[in-house]
């Protein structure tokens, strides 16, 4: 994967162009408060919490960077970590691959992280560096699920769907991020998999090479906020990380 004379260097790409139509009306998900604070800055510092990461790439809407910049400028980080501010594309994939193409070249372990998900512990940030450096190519961190999942039939919104199948849950998982990479493997990926060929994450174009993709241990509290439920859950967890871990 590298050179080892050299020590291994780490960059995280946070795509946050979508706007999140789930959350309702207003400002792009990535930029909605969650105490006070933009979702974007939190995830910024989750990443920028490992003492791994040199490098945060933030993927802007495409007409938004400046604005964006602005908004990251207004709340710095430490000086131990770069930050880089590029504008995305028109897709998830493309925005990844312009934020990839942001990331300086003494990298050698990437993550992707969701903005969305902007209260991920920096322990499981470590835990999925410590596993690519360990060799694995790509890693996802994930938790076992609490639900029976059943697989359908699709049918239009609110029409009763016929049940086909019942997964063995315990052979099942619900995938986080930050998701990790070696590099090579991912730049590869993403120059290889056609994007709309079935992959919804970016482990699952390395899967799509046939490269072996491995799970580490999730949080809880990295999930995704994407409807306002989850935002008033995410305010809950912040406001008891200020009480007692005197998290900003």
């Amino acid at each position: 994967m590298s050179d080892p004379s050299r020590p291994i260097r780490t960059a995280a790409v946070i795509p946050a162009a979508g706007r999140g139509v789930r959350l309702g009306p207003g400002a792009p998900k990535a930029l909605r408060a969650l105490g006070g604070t933009p979702m974007l800055v939190h995830a910024v510092r989750a990443m920028a919490a490992s003492r791994a990461v040199s490098v945060v790439v933030v993927v802007a809407p495409p007409d938004g960077a400046p604005a964006v910049r602005h908004l990251l400028d207004e709340h710095p980080l430490s000086d131990r970590t770069d930050l880089v501010v590029v504008p995305g594309g028109e897709t998830r994939q493309e925005s990844v691959r312009l934020g990839l193409a942001a990331i300086p070249d003494a990298i050698d372990v990437v993550l992707v992280h969701d903005a969305a998900r902007p209260l991920v512990p920096v322990e499981t940030v470590d835990a999925v560096i410590a596993a690519v450096r360990a060799g694995a190519p790509a890693v996802v961190p994930a938790l076992p699920l609490a639900d029976t999942v059943k697989q359908v039939e699709p049918q239009p919104q609110g029409t009763p769907e016929r049940v086909v199948g019942t997964p063995e849950r315990a052979l099942l998982r619900a995938v986080q991020t930050p998701q990790g990479f070696d590099r090579e493997a991912l730049l590869k990926a993403h120059d290889t998999v056609v994007e709309g060929e079935g992959a919804t994450d970016d482990a699952g174009l390395v899967e799509r090479l046939g490269r072996p993709v491995v799970v580490v241990p999730g949080h809880e509290e990295a999930f995704k906020v994407t409807r306002p439920l989850d935002l008033v859950l995410a305010e809950a967890v912040l406001a008891r990380r200020r009480a007692t871990d005197g998290y900003v």
